[in-house]
């Protein structure tokens, strides 16, 4: 699958915007960066579908500039203006050449979603290689209103019981694109979030 980094230049805040290339065109999260149309427009003249793994600001904060440029379909858990289609745990969404399983992951946001295939896994905030606070497999915060350390928890063992074996592409929130034994990375979170210690020092 072709997929690329397109928030990856930018020199401000954002989440981490992924652009898939296929029969389904997609972007997974918006970002936050004001040049994220101009750089899709650098690889493709259409994107069918925007899928949202969460609505912090980061991550749509530029949604609707790229519904305007591109009149795509807007898949989200949770309602939101722009949306044209729901998702809902288990049902399955189609990104790039390939077919996504839904899997609700909340506890960073509540209407945090991860997207699961053969190959890759999109993993939003719930799960992240590297991002600051750890390398190697690291968690989404939970210390702001309206998260919980303990649904996160939950969120990585279902996401955990969901992955296929060989998947071997993690696309996150933010942090690098992995490449390798994506499982391990995700098992490895999951043992840093149970240890219950604060994500960042003060």
């Amino acid at each position: 699958m072709e997929v690329h980094h397109v928030t990856d230049d930018a020199e401000t805040f954002t989440c981490n915007a992924f652009l898939a290339i296929g029969e389904q065109t997609t972007l997974v999260d918006a970002g936050a960066w004001d040049g994220v149309v101009d750089e899709i427009r650098s690889h493709t003249d259409r994107v069918d579908a925007i899928v949202l793994t969460h609505q912090h600001g980061d991550h749509v904060e530029q949604l609707e500039a790229v519904v305007d440029a591109f009149d795509p379909d807007v898949y989200a858990y949770a309602h939101h203006p722009a949306r044209t289609e729901s998702l809902s745990d288990g049902e399955t969404v189609p990104i790039g050449d390939e077919t996504f399983d839904v899997v609700y992951t909340p506890g960073h946001a509540d209407d945090h979603l991860s997207f699961v295939s053969e190959s890759s896994l999109f993993s939003g905030d719930v799960v992240v290689h590297d991002d600051g606070a750890f390398d190697y497999g690291s968690f989404g915060r939970t210390d702001m209103a309206g998260q919980s350390r303990e649904r996160l928890i939950d969120s990585i063992e279902t996401l955990l019981e969901r992955l296929p074996d060989g998947v071997s592409r993690m696309y996150a929130g933010h942090g690098d694109v992995f490449s390798g034994d994506v499982r391990d990375v995700v098992e490895t979170a999951l043992e840093r979030a149970r240890e219950r210690k604060p994500k960042y020092d003060d």
